[in-house]
């Protein structure tokens, strides 16, 4: 078994995927995926000069073919394409939502591509789903790019992978079968992860002894969490790769002890799929550059020594609808310099969550990883989520598990309070297990606060404005 699927790593990558791919469905997947391979090598200033020469033809295409930039533009003073001689002028064009999407929904396609657009919806686990239009060649490129960062990653074309993932492979089709087994993976089902069937993950990944083991990062911390507690042992894989949620640093550490391989992260969204992924060196997750235009925004809050700031993508080959700045509702913080690899593309230091999700004092300070780090650094607590529904007030549900003591509430409460001040204050509940969201996975912090009323907003805002902070263009400062 072993050598058979050794052989078969190579058999697919060279000879079965290149027939069904190129020959059979007559994709450019893998012509893309070659000219991504030679791209990354790139200097990031030729990098830059590429990316500015796709976004100068892309807007010149919406300005003449799309209603909508026309009009979102036109009322933002711009009267010419040529004026946007820069990517520091693209910077001053207005964003677009989630809500133009929905409300501008055929204004925003290309004449002369609305009969031949492909579509998607996200999950809508924020509660604002949308549905997105996009061309075949846009498709065909995000597919490479997926597939050139989870190479990166540790997942090339063949390697046997276990996904851990909010999918349910009762409900697949056969062709969904056959496609997952040709492309030689295996999903575990994430949706019914609970305390009661822990022991069958872990007899999965032994069964299975994947090279490659993928994941969303809240439950495979769950299980890790398991694991630990029972002095469980599984299959190490050579590598884990972490996807769709923010990974923070004592996850990675957690995650790292207990499967016994390196971790390594990704970054993406429904819109456009893969945004960024770590390579060997893991310095930061390397922005697909040379596929999106990725900005990071205005900040959102201040955290005393880094700025997570809003996404904003705009995938560079989508011509029949497309996506210019658009806000996915994502913050993430850059990385300055270069990565070990060579590589010379942008680098983002962390994807630090929802906008939405941004927990806050009355101060501006973002408390949302520093109380998870305590909840989690708590002993005998399985699972957390927060919700903040007022500036002063954080409410936290817990999961109990082994080992928890009912003084651990009040030395949280001090903790927090030590670090954080007097003016928030949390407040405890307990529940037998936390729902995980439609897509399978786990929000653990949630916010209905107001961003432009919280008053939180306001005092980061004048920190901001003290600070002579500039929005950040990716790959230029």
């Amino acid at each position: 078994m072993k050598a058979l699927r050794r052989a078969y790593e190579p058999l697919f990558r060279n000879v079965l995927y290149p027939l069904y791919e190129s020959g059979l469905m007559r994709r450019g997947t893998l012509r893309y995926l070659a000219e991504y391979e030679r791209n990354q090598w790139l200097p990031a200033e030729r990098i830059q000069a590429l990316q500015w020469e796709k976004l100068q033809t892309l807007i010149a295409h919406c300005w003449e073919r799309v209603p909508f930039y026309r009009d979102h533009w036109g009322r933002a003073g711009m009267s010419d394409p040529a004026e946007i001689r820069s990517l520091q002028d693209y910077a001053r064009l207005p964003v677009l939502t989630k809500r133009d999407l929905r409300e501008d929904f055929e204004r925003l396609k290309a004449d002369g591509y609305c009969d031949r657009l492909l579509y998607k919806t996200t999950g809508g686990s924020t509660g604002e789903p949308v549905t997105i239009g996009y061309t075949r060649e846009s498709y065909e490129r995000r597919t490479a790019v997926m597939l050139r960062g989870y190479g990166w990653a540790g997942a090339p074309l063949g390697r046997h992978v276990l996904f851990l993932w909010g999918h349910d492979p009762d409900g697949q089709s056969l062709k969904e079968r056959l496609h997952h087994t040709a492309f030689n993976r295996r999903i575990l089902n994430a949706y019914v992860m609970g305390e009661h069937n822990m022991a069958a993950y872990a007899d999965a990944i032994d069964l299975d002894r994947p090279k490659t083991l993928v994941g969303y990062v809240s439950p495979l911390v769950r299980l890790a969490k398991w694991l630990d507690a029972h002095g469980r042992r599984v299959h190490a894989p050579e590598t884990l790769i972490c996807a769709a949620e923010p990974l923070y640093p004592h996850h990675r550490a957690l995650l790292e002890r207990v499967f016994g391989c390196r971790v390594h992260n990704t970054y993406g969204c429904r819109e456009v799929m893969l945004i960024a992924s770590e390579c060997d060196a893991c310095e930061g997750l390397h922005v697909n550059a040379d596929h999106l235009h990725v900005e990071l925004g205005d900040p959102v809050y201040d955290t005393g020594h880094a700025v997570p700031r809003e996404v904003l993508i705009t995938d560079l080959h989508n011509y029949g609808m497309p996506l210019m700045r658009y806000a996915n509702g994502d913050i993430a913080t850059e990385k300055h310099g270069n990565c070990a690899c060579g590589r010379g593309l942008p680098l983002l230091a962390s994807v630090d969550g929802r906008r939405m999700d941004a927990l806050r004092t009355p101060e501006g300070h973002f408390v949302g990883e520093f109380l998870e780090f305590l909840v989690f650094a708590t002993p005998g607590i399985v699972r957390f989520q927060a919700a903040q529904h007022s500036i002063e007030t954080i409410e936290v549900t817990l999961v109990r598990g082994d080992g928890f003591e009912a003084s651990s509430l009040e030395i949280l409460r001090e903790r927090f309070r030590e670090t954080c001040g007097d003016s928030t204050r949390l407040n405890f509940h307990f529940a037998d297990d936390i729902a995980l969201t439609p897509t399978g996975k786990l929000r653990v912090a949630i916010s209905t606060l107001s961003c432009s009323a919280a008053t939180a907003l306001t005092h980061a805002f004048e920190w901001i404005a003290r600070s002579g902070i500039e929005p950040v263009v990716m790959g230029v400062v």
